[in-house]
């Protein structure tokens, strides 16, 4: 490990930043670490009002534009000692913790680039932006908190994928859609049986699921764009079986089989629900797929009308990261890898990330940001203790970010 540390630099960089824990919100020593290595190299550095890290490299040619390297410095993990080992071409940890390379490996090369441009009196470019935040394993309140309207560029790099060559161009929102349904009549299992005014509110939202559409809702050529998930269904008399649980000591994983054995079965249950999960990265898809949903309640409320009661509530969590249609960093990405002989893999991703909060912001200028999501390394099995980065990926990422910052200053 040692001779590899001295041997490259930004190995050497992303191990020195690796040791330090930095859970969500407890980033303070990696922040302090991060601010000595700028102050060093004679990098402007601070943070903002949240404590994320910003840095600028002025340009060397005004006429050019500048572009923004943006990283996360919170890891999964606790406060634990961090024991790297070199395995091969693979950097690990003792396997008693993560090892952080989501996301210190995009925070290192970021530093790497910036200290390499400060002492690069040849390269003529537009400058260079940094934003490091905080919190995005957990809640993204650091990147909820960078003042967008500071940021000067319109490109941005979000380096935070987990293999070498990955460019993506869009990722998926979060939205939680909640289905109710109300009987307007309870009743006893028994007596109550044959009275056809009586429905059953856990039979009905039955009903509903099967009409709502599950799994994929739209597909292009990049992957998956739209899609919904069915996360719970709930209905019945489980009420005392949960307040039962709630002073108990059963294992979590015991919770499903206990209410179905302790749930009443003798009532014609009244209320009923079912929660879901949408992602989309088109708003135009996502609201396609919200007014069938609600042509399907409508049409439900009609055929039992006086019966039953359903209804439809929807919040998003995280806006779509859409795609631009301002391909210049597409392009970039293209020339930089035919430049290096590195196969790109260009696709969407159907989950969250900063590129969501960019995305739906403008810069200084009142410009609409415009990022994409990059791979520098091949990571593995990120946000566990088996946690590894084959560091000669890395250097070949890094090779890939310097192409890519060259070629967008061409």
């Amino acid at each position: 490990m040692d001779k590899v540390r001295k041997e490259n630099k930004l190995v050497d960089l992303f191990c020195t930043l690796a040791q330090i824990p930095s859970p969500s919100l407890k980033e303070e020593k990696v922040i302090e670490k991060i601010l000595e290595i700028f102050k060093e190299n004679n990098i402007e550095a601070s943070t903002d009002e949240y404590g994320n890290v910003k840095a600028k490299v002025p340009a060397t040619d005004t006429n050019k534009k500048s572009i923004l390297l943006s990283s996360h410095m919170d890891v999964v993990g606790d406060d634990s000692p961090i024991n790297l080992k070199l395995n091969g071409n693979i950097i690990e940890t003792d396997k008693t913790r993560t090892l952080g390379a989501d996301d210190k490996a995009g925070v290192a090369a970021a530093i790497m680039l910036a200290i390499e441009l400060v002492n690069d009196k040849e390269l003529k470019h537009g400058g260079l932006e940094i934003r490091f935040t905080r919190d995005e394993e957990q809640n993204m309140t650091g990147i909820h908190n960078v003042k967008t309207d500071e940021i000067e560029s319109e490109h941005i790099l979000v380096m935070d994928a987990d293999k070498l060559g990955q460019v993506q161009i869009s990722g998926a929102s979060y939205t939680k859609l909640v289905v109710n349904v109300k009987g307007l009549k309870g009743g006893h299992s028994g007596i109550d049986i044959d009275d056809t005014t009586r429905l059953n509110a856990a039979k009905l939202i039955a009903e509903l699921v099967n009409e709502i559409p599950q799994g994929v809702y739209k597909k292009d050529e990049f992957g998956v764009v739209t899609s919904i998930n069915l996360g719970v269904i709930i209905g019945g008399g489980i009420e005392t079986a949960i307040d039962n649980i709630k002073e108990s000591e059963m294992k979590s994983s015991q919770y499903l089989d206990y209410v179905l054995d302790k749930a009443i079965t003798n009532v014609i249950n009244i209320k009923a629900g079912a929660a879901y999960s949408i992602r989309s990265s088109s708003r135009e898809f996502e609201k396609n797929l919200l007014d069938e949903i609600k042509v399907i309640i409508d049409n439900f409320n009609k055929k039992y009308e006086g019966l039953a009661v359903a209804d439809m509530e929807s919040s998003e969590h995280l806006p779509p990261f859409e795609k631009s249609e301002d391909e210049t960093l597409v392009d970039v990405a293209r020339k930089a890898g035919e430049n290096l002989n590195l196969d790109l893999d260009i696709s969407s991703f159907h989950a969250g990330a900063e590129t969501h909060i960019y995305a739906n912001n403008t810069n200084k200028y009142g410009k609409k940001l415009k990022p994409i999501l990059i791979g520098i390394a091949d990571v593995y099995n990120m946000h566990s203790a088996n946690e590894q980065i084959d560091y000669v990926t890395y250097l070949k990422g890094y090779e890939f970010l310097k192409e890519m910052f060259k070629v967008f200053n061409s």
